[in-house]
């Protein structure tokens, strides 16, 4: 399976509700550096795990929507907007961040991240800069 395909398929899978997500896709060793508007974080295996569970504790879906999408052997990018329905208003799906990611995957698994996020706006919204993209 082509290392686009991996993270494509980590994507499109139920990060809100699957248990199994991590342990399907995460390579045991793996690493994700993340900063955000809210700092800098460096999750391992465990890490990724207790994110996720809080995860699926506060949103009842997650729909990433793709602006770029880019391999190159072991290593894809990605462009996207995360949008969200949370479990106290699980009718109305909003945008929360907007994510810039380069992954490594390794033996099949997401292995190693490189990420960057920030806060979803209204004015990034309009601007169609994340315009969705067929991937």
């Amino acid at each position: 399976m082509s290392a686009k395909t991996i993270v494509k398929s980590f994507y499109e899978s139920d990060l809100a509700n699957d248990e199994s997500v991590i342990s399907k896709f995460f390579h045991k060793d793996c690493e994700l550096h993340w900063n955000s508007s809210h700092g800098f974080m460096k999750l391992d295996y465990k890490g990724v795990e207790d994110f996720f569970k809080g995860t699926r504790a506060s949103y009842t879906s997650l729909r990433f929507q793709f602006s770029l999408l880019l391999e190159d052997g072991a290593y894809v990018t990605s462009r996207h907007v995360l949008y969200a329905n949370t479990i106290e208003n699980p009718e109305d799906e909003i945008a929360l961040a907007y994510f810039t990611a380069i992954w490594e995957v390794k033996d099949n698994k997401l292995f190693r991240c490189y990420e960057m996020s920030q806060q979803a706006d209204e004015k990034t919204m309009q601007s169609n800069s994340f315009s969705e993209i067929k991937i």
